[in-house]
């Protein structure tokens, strides 16, 4: 068994930015060469998310949309008074989305719906520069 570690690096906009990181992932679990075994991918701060979903406009939008409305960008937060970054919002999804996830890798490719992406999204109130730890686990 192997155990590989990549970083993926991006700049984004903040405010539920969303950016399929599909393609970046697959490369890296190409590279490696492990045909079963699984990669977990793992967004760096407290204010970003992994997820899946369908990665196009209209479902981005309404993401972007409903996240506003479970916790909205003008949301008063003990976070935002304590600090003064007005940032308690984006913490708040980010804590509820989870960090990281994992998928299977079967035949030395991620297992992934016709439909399904990897996703990281931003939730941030300003530009970020965010680092992605990408970890393969497996072997031939």
């Amino acid at each position: 068994m192997q155990i590989q570690t990549e970083d993926i690096f991006l700049n984004t906009k903040g405010f539920s930015d969303i950016h399929d990181l599909t393609s970046k992932v697959s490369k890296i679990v190409d590279k490696t060469g492990v045909l079963e075994g699984f990669c977990h991918i793992f967004a760096v701060g407290s204010t970003a998310s992994i997820s899946t979903m369908e990665f196009e406009p209209a479902l981005v939008r309404d993401i972007k949309e409903k996240l506003n409305d479970f916790a909205s960008e003008s949301m008063r937060s003990h976070h935002s008074q304590t600090w003064g970054d007005d940032n308690g919002f984006s913490h708040i999804r980010a804590t509820f989305m989870g960090p990281g996830i994992t998928v299977p890798i079967r035949d030395g490719r991620c297992i992934l719906g016709t439909w399904q992406q990897i996703v990281l999204l931003d939730h941030d109130n300003r530009p970020r520069d965010r680092q992605v730890v990408v970890q393969v686990v497996g072997g031939e």
